[in-house]
């Protein structure tokens, strides 16, 4: 039986990945540094590989001894302030390491790839929903670090036997559905994490960055997708390829924005707490509005959103961040 790899599948969406994998019967070995994943993540019976995806030897290794057909490659820095911050680091793990990634895959003869990328490369779109078609403008190095992976994978493909997806995600948000997974990691930057967090009192309040965006109310415009249904599209990708499907990059996202401050009021509202709002200046790099156009998942993938709720994103985040207390009490 053939194998998929998922690099970061102890992580956030990587272990939603793992999940979806395993329900369909799928063989699956992960390979995590654990610098944001976490063991406890990756479930009974999958085998766990604690190494960087951009080691070509144990890669190697990997790719042969565990009969690998297809690569899900979700391992990277994310974290866009940061990534202005600390563009060299970026740019090492999120680029160079995904060539020596990309360098294995071909030199074995995996076939099937796909690349976890966002929709920071477009910057701040000229039009929203935004369609893959727009030009691509990343305002951020990890934006540009994630763009370069897309033109790697293009060019590799035109000159060796490997067909790739490409998803560019959106704001990537809740938990699995059963409590089976969700954002472990304690420092994450994710807005309904954060708001989460500040209902549960485990944080004093939270800010908000800018509200004078040009938008409805001031604050920054966002198409939250539900994380169970991400890992849905990557199944479907995967079906596409092993079909022999073309290559195709597609927007992940439900083609509809909520401000900042609408989702801080939902989780205000869902949570039944009040909580502190800081209004604090704009963060560097981020756009003021972005919004998916999903036409192509859609279409060519056959993906449909089954969470495509705000108020239910928000009851999953906040389950799952009881739960992480619970396990700490």
């Amino acid at each position: 039986m053939m194998t998929v790899l998922v690099t970061g599948g102890a992580g956030y969406i990587g272990s939603h990945m793992v999940l979806e994998l395993l329900d369909a019967g799928e063989k699956v070995v992960v390979l995590d540094n654990l610098s944001t994943g976490r063991r406890s993540a990756v479930p009974a019976g999958v085998e766990l590989i604690v190494g960087d995806f951009g080691d070509e030897v144990l890669v190697k290794d990997l790719l042969v001894r565990r009969n690998v057909d297809a690569i899900i490659h979700f391992a990277a820095k994310i974290v866009v302030p940061e990534s202005v911050a600390d563009p060299l680091g970026y740019y090492l793990n999120n680029t160079a390491s995904a060539r020596s990634l990309l360098a294995c895959a071909v030199a074995q003869k995996v076939k099937h790839f796909i690349f976890s990328s966002t929709a920071a490369v477009y910057g701040e779109p000229e039009q929203n929903p935004v369609s893959e078609g727009e030009s691509l403008k990343p305002v951020s190095p990890y934006g540009r670090s994630k763009l370069m992976v897309e033109w790697m994978l293009e060019d590799t493909s035109h000159a060796h036997d490997l067909r790739y997806v490409v998803l560019r995600y959106f704001n990537v948000a809740g938990a699995d559905p059963q409590g089976r997974a969700g954002q472990s990691f304690p420092n994450a930057t994710h807005l309904i994490k954060v708001a989460v967090q500040a209902a549960l009192g485990m944080r004093k309040g939270m800010e908000v960055f800018g509200t004078d965006y040009p938008t409805p109310d001031g604050s920054c415009l966002r198409d939250y997708i539900q994380v169970s249904d991400l890992a849905r599209a990557h199944m479907a990708a995967l079906k596409h390829l092993r079909g022999g499907g073309e290559n195709l990059t597609a927007n992940c996202g439900y083609e509809r924005g909520y401000s900042v401050l609408e989702v801080v009021e939902t989780v205000k509202r869902v949570s039944g707490v009040d909580f502190d709002v800081k209004i604090s200046g704009r963060r560097p790099g981020d756009p003021a509005a972005i919004v998916a156009a999903n036409e192509k998942v859609r279409h060519v993938l056959g993906w449909k959103p089954i969470h495509d709720n705000l108020d239910e994103i928000v009851r999953q985040a906040l389950a799952w961040e009881k739960k992480l207390l619970a396990e700490k009490a």
